[in-house]
């Protein structure tokens, strides 16, 4: 997914199957509906930081967080409502408490089988 930051590839991204199918190398940001991020140890400041900025800019409407390193102990975030670079938190759960994706998902993800190291 091209961006100001050059080429992102996100853990996990969701968008028409009608689209995407004409798409032989990359998948326009535009077309996203939903990009998730698993950090790491070494990559955990750029998925919380630099990347939701460029999805935000990207206009993504929904970006999901899965955060084995927030300080405070596992976290799924869900951003939403982008402008500009910024995001608003929607949702953020600990690791065990289910999160909810609105439409057009329509679907509560079960946290409780996430790993925690």
């Amino acid at each position: 997914m091209p961006s100001r930051l050059g080429m992102l590839i996100p853990d996990l991204l969701v968008a028409p199957v009608r689209e995407c199918a004409e798409s032989d190398s990359h998948i326009p940001a535009a077309l996203a509906e939903l990009v998730v991020e698993v950090t790491s140890k070494s990559n955990a400041g750029h998925d919380r930081v630099s990347k939701p900025a460029a999805y935000a800019t990207a206009g993504i409407p929904l970006y999901l967080l899965v955060d084995r390193w927030a300080p405070g102990g596992p976290t799924v975030t869900l951003y939403g409502e982008p402008k500009g670079d910024v995001y608003r938190v929607l949702r953020a759960v600990k690791f065990g408490d289910p999160v909810e994706l609105p439409e057009p998902f329509g679907v509560t993800i079960d946290t409780s089988e996430f790993p925690v190291d």
